[in-house]
């Protein structure tokens, strides 16, 4: 069995990966991709985590896991997502790091499916808007803690991808950018559930709705369903000039209010952002999508 784990990030997607794909599921299982629902594996995978603490599930527990989610016996891709698998989103910028837990959460996931092909999906973000996204989780009494103990100048998406590659070396990883989400929304389904371009999906649109005016929306659904797209690259040239038109400003630029963080210090983190992407494509076993 294929098993894609979707592990976050934190205030990327918030599961709308998952919903698009559930849009999908009786049409996927028939080309043998299962996606079950989050409330069928969640809790059992969280319970099945704790009592296991990284020892590899033996044949027996791996098995039944792969009953419990997957109904049809000719299944040979599974999707799996939680924003939680590499910790709460307060852990996402604990000790001046981006998920300092996601080495350990990461094997301990391997572990669960030993004898399977296993992949990781990953959405990065900027960190100079991550973290205030991610601050904005948590308790206001813990924000301050919080902020006190981080460097956002050292935070490095780089660094977590190749601490998890270390510790999973025959685990692949594929990881896009945040901000790329509505261009890469469609190509995004399609990869993780691992099916052709040619293969259409329901919900190729889902992110783009809650950016752009009902109107402009309306008028990109239909643009798009009567004229032949003859590539990716051009859907997405589609796609940015309706944005460039119907896009809603509050929806799409993001305001940042944090003590001490001055225009040119988020001008900086956005550059270091930009340099460690370059760095991401170099890492061996790490796939980058880009637009």
């Amino acid at each position: 069995m294929q098993i894609c784990f979707h592990l976050g990030a934190h205030c990327t997607d918030d599961d709308h990966l998952t919903k698009s794909l559930l849009k999908n599921s009786g049409r996927l299982a028939k080309l043998g991709v299962a996606v079950p629902g989050p409330g069928r594996y969640r809790g059992l995978l969280a319970d099945a985590l704790v009592k296991l603490q990284g020892a590899r599930a033996d044949d027996d527990t791996q098995d039944m896991l792969l009953d419990t989610f997957v109904d049809r016996t000719d299944a040979k891709r599974l999707i799996l997502g939680h924003k939680n698998f590499m910790g709460a989103p307060h852990r996402s910028i604990e000790n001046n790091q981006l998920y300092h837990l996601a080495k350990r959460n990461t094997v301990w996931i391997r572990n669960l499916f030993a004898n399977h092909e296993v992949s990781f999906f990953i959405g990065l973000r900027n960190p100079a808007t991550f973290v205030p996204a991610i601050l904005n989780t948590v308790p206001t009494h813990d924000r301050t803690s919080l902020l006190s103990q981080l460097d956002p100048r050292g935070l490095r998406w780089s660094d977590m991808l190749l601490t998890i590659r270390e510790a999973n070396p025959d685990t692949p990883i594929t990881v896009w950018c945040n901000e790329d989400t509505p261009l890469l929304w469609h190509e995004i389904m399609q990869v993780i559930a691992g099916v052709s371009d040619n293969i259409p999906l329901e919900g190729g649109l889902d992110i783009l709705r809650p950016i752009m005016t009902h109107d402009g929306f309306d008028r990109m659904v239909d643009y798009l369903g009567k004229t032949e797209i003859p590539s990716p690259q051009q859907r997405q040239r589609v796609i940015v000039t309706f944005l460039e038109k119907y896009a809603i400003p509050d929806a799409v630029e993001e305001e940042i209010d944090l003590p001490g963080w001055t225009e040119a210090m988020i001008d900086d983190l956005s550059d270091a952002y930009d340099r460690d992407l370059d760095q991401i494509e170099r890492i061996e076993g790490v796939t980058l999508l880009l637009t």
